[in-house]
């Protein structure tokens, strides 16, 4: 019965995630009205190259056109683009080495047999990427498909022509996907998550009392947090992309720093996740019987202090990279404001750390390993 309350449960958690998405596609712009409209731009790909393909032209493989359409509405159009020619280097040339084979050989068996491992390795050639694998169907749809005739090959190829360019275009005239907005989504919620998890951490340092089970669960959100980071990173890239030979881009926002967007957030949000993951291993490592010993009331409370001064600089920092309105100056004071306190904060510790764990010498390279992160992090956020 408990693994039936188990299913129940997910069930209904991925009910409400459901609806929850379909939400957020009809209150405004997001990932989940991207996702929408790219879905919706393939069907109308694949419904063209088929009213001109196959019930226009009534082409004897019709099919491939819709086909190739759907496959080529990719998540930018620079990938529409270079995937759709490298797809099409492929389909021609395990359509052409079948083909020849064919006619050669007079046998399907025999030629199927010859050409499928060629065209296979072939399709591993690095300037077919991905699409590699074409070869191979391009060469099944010839020795599957009837009497093999140079005609119908050189069909196939024009359907698969046909299609990749209904599939692009449209992809390219019809909203091309844009993603900054993911990217600043994605450092957002990285960004709010740091922050979160900071101030969490810097509670439980603050009363001096922390079970295992908190201190394992700081440093598993942690861990997460660095998942976090390489998703905006993967988001990042994904925008930067979207914008190659992209029709919206003259009307679109410029990135908001320095020719690269928001590379410097990255950067921040890679030291707040390499030193939030150190500062929760420390911690837990001091209830899970590692060689590390829970630290003094005053060390603990003035690193609390400083963590709670991290998390409002990254608050702020990220207040002023992310708006989508653009940096805000007064903004940004508050932010070098923040930086100037955590730098007090972080001195503060630094002078409170040798005094009250002098006789420990491992606690010394443990806790000053901390305090050489912590200013590195500090410099970091200054510096951008």
């Amino acid at each position: 019965m408990e693994w039936m309350r188990g299913a129940i449960r997910a069930v209904r958690r991925r009910a409400r995630a459901a609806v929850s998405a379909v939400r957020r596609v009809w209150v405004g712009p997001g990932p989940e009205r991207d996702l929408v409209v790219q879905a919706g731009k393939a069907a109308l790909a694949a419904w063209v190259a088929w009213a001109v393909a196959g019930w226009w032209l009534d082409a004897p493989m019709a099919f491939v056109a819709p086909w190739v359409a759907v496959v080529l509405v990719e998540s930018t159009v620079y990938r529409s683009l270079a995937h759709g020619l490298q797809q099409l280097a492929a389909i021609t040339v395990g359509t052409v080495v079948a083909t020849g084979v064919a006619l050669l050989l007079d046998s399907t068996m025999v030629t199927m047999a010859l050409v499928l491992p060629a065209v296979l390795l072939l399709g591993n050639w690095r300037r077919l990427g991905s699409q590699g694998v074409y070869a191979a169907t391009g060469a099944l749809f010839v020795l599957t498909g009837g009497p093999v005739t140079v005609a119908s090959s050189a069909s196939r190829i024009a359907e698969a022509l046909f299609g990749a360019v209904v599939g692009v275009v449209l992809n390219a005239l019809i909203r091309p996907p844009v993603y900054l907005r993911d990217a600043r989504f994605a450092l957002q919620y990285a960004a709010n998550e740091a922050q979160e998890l900071l101030d969490a951490v810097a509670d439980g340092l603050a009363v001096g009392e922390w079970s295992g089970e908190a201190a394992r669960e700081w440093h598993e959100r942690a861990l997460r947090l660095s998942h976090l980071v390489d998703r905006a990173r993967s988001a990042i890239n994904r925008g930067r992309e979207s914008m190659r030979v992209n029709p919206r881009r003259p009307r679109e926002q410029a990135p908001p720093s320095r020719g690269e967007p928001y590379t410097d957030v990255l950067a921040v949000l890679d030291y707040v996740t390499v030193h939030t993951a150190g500062v929760t291993r420390t911690v837990w490592e001091t209830t899970n019987g590692g060689k590390a010993t829970r630290p003094p009331a005053e060390v603990t409370r003035a690193y609390a202090d400083f963590l709670h001064h991290t998390a409002l600089a990254i608050r702020l920092y990220g207040r002023t990279r992310l708006a989508p309105s653009g940096r805000d100056e007064r903004a940004e004071e508050q932010v070098r404001e923040a930086v100037e306190e955590l730098h007090r904060t972080l001195d503060a510790f630094r002078r409170r750390l040798p005094e009250a764990i002098h006789d420990d010498p491992d606690a010394l390279v443990t806790y000053g390993t901390l305090l050489a992160q912590a200013h590195r992090l500090t410099e970091q956020l200054v510096h951008d």
